[in-house]
């Protein structure tokens, strides 16, 4: 998943380690309104970047306030003051403290967008229709020019971030081990947290969950999993898959670096009676052991990171027992902006997924071809999870007295609110787009 979690001084302080199956509450009719946070209420312990704007210099508050303006008036959007153009008819952005805003965005670029964000500096009376606008135009926005300096002021992703296995297992748990409860709040009762495939938009008339078995069968069905299957799952997550591929009659061996996840995974796998067919491990995938009929990994290349895309695929290969079949759901962005989000971090890679990076598909195609993989198959449905995030994002809006409830605190619920609007934005906008491929061995076509 695309796939938040603060940095190491701004983790919240969750209620407590959840191992027992999560309490799904029941969503009110409408969501709750964004919790009020202001800069001078946000914990700095915790918030380090938000409790304060940064100290970003005229020139670039100017700058960053000329080119903001150029936007919204370029765009179907309101005006930083709040009030609206004449004929503006898409989202409405109300800015309360412009300087701060500018600020932001002048010192960090879209990091420090987010964060006014989380620190309340604005608002947005559709957040993701906002978001999907200025994702359509992202590669516009800032003239070229600025973008040929952007050296000068887009930071570089933190070397304590690298996908190391010590790193990995940190990244991973910055994110997945934040609490089980957390994201039952927002998951349907699968858990599952990647796309879903619905049958029609809007999804008024199938459920989340029968829209997540859709999408787990088809992936099972790539692999061609049934009774006898020997098969590797890369990526747990609370351990669906797993459920339904044993429930085929497959022997699954299942790894992940969360201990949250499994521990949980476990419990419902045990629940189910499946515990004889399915093997949970807390293992790296560079360690996996044995030989397999199959392997699914469903958006699991996303946190690996561009430097170990080849130990990635290289895994893969060598966990394919002769004749068998891959299955992959990834996430993909066009190569240029792959290439420009590498060298760059990101608000998602500083508050949602340290350490990851989102292929492109020439990426994973250079890098399975390297590990001598093939493809045979390569489907796209970004508007699937365009729909799944905004279900996501309702439920989890919906459910603010029990994320309250269960420790996080007004910042890091509009971090969270910003982080799923943000995704489905960049799919409403096909910025972004996901995809299933079938891989075998063999040179790649």
């Amino acid at each position: 998943m695309i796939r938040s979690a603060p940095g190491p001084q701004a983790r919240p302080r969750p209620a407590g380690r959840t191992v027992g199956i999560p309490h799904q509450p029941t969503p009110s009719s409408e969501p709750s309104a964004a919790p009020t946070a202001r800069c001078a209420d946000a914990d700095a312990g915790r918030w380090p970047d938000v409790a304060r704007p940064p100290s970003a210099g005229p020139v670039r508050t100017a700058i960053a306030a000329r080119l903001v303006s150029r936007a919204l008036h370029r765009l179907d959007l309101s005006t930083p003051t709040g009030g609206p153009r004449a004929n503006a008819t898409g989202p409405h952005m109300t800015v309360h403290d412009p300087d701060a805003f500018h600020r932001r965005i002048g010192r960090h670029g879209l990091i420090g967008f987010g964060e006014s964000y989380m620190a309340g500096e604005w608002e947005s009376d559709n957040l993701a229709g906002a978001l999907t606008v200025l994702a359509a135009h992202a590669d516009d926005l800032v003239p070229a020019p600025l973008r040929r300096l952007r050296g000068l002021w887009a930071a570089s992703r933190p070397t304590a971030d690298r996908n190391t296995r010590d790193g990995a297992r940190a990244n991973i748990q910055r994110h997945y081990d934040l609490s089980n409860d957390l994201f039952a709040t927002f998951l349907d009762p699968t858990l599952t947290y990647s796309s879903a495939v619905f049958t029609a938009f809007p999804a008024r008339f199938e459920s989340l969950a029968a829209a997540q078995h859709r999408k787990i069968d088809r992936l099972l069905d790539l692999a061609a999993v049934g009774e006898g299957t020997r098969l590797l799952e890369i990526g747990t997550g609370w351990g669906e898959l797993a459920l339904r591929a044993a429930a085929r009659g497959a022997r699954v061996t299942t790894l992940t670096l969360s201990a949250e996840q499994a521990a949980l995974a476990r419990e419902r796998i045990a629940a189910a009676g499946l515990a004889d067919r399915v093997d949970v491990q807390l293992r790296d995938y560079r360690d996996a052991e044995g030989r397999y009929d199959a392997v699914v990994s469903v958006e699991m290349i996303e946190a690996v990171g561009a430097e170990y895309w080849p130990a990635y695929f290289t895994a893969l290969r060598r966990a394919l027992a002769p004749g068998g079949r891959i299955a992959l759901q990834a996430i993909t962005m066009g190569h240029q902006q792959m290439l420009h989000t590498a060298a760059t971090h990101t608000f998602i890679s500083k508050y949602v997924f340290p350490g990851g990076l989102i292929p492109s598909r020439e990426a994973i195609a250079e890098h399975s071809a390297a590990a001598g993989l093939r493809t045979l198959a390569d489907d796209g449905f970004g508007e699937h999870y365009a729909e799944t995030l905004r279900l996501w994002r309702e439920r989890f809006t919906a459910r603010r007295p029990t994320v309250t409830g269960l420790g996080f605190d007004p910042v890091f619920q509009r971090m969270w609110e910003f982080y799923l609007a943000y995704s489905e934005a960049g799919f409403r906008s096909r910025y972004l787009d996901v995809r299933q491929l079938l891989l075998t061995e063999g040179t790649h076509r």
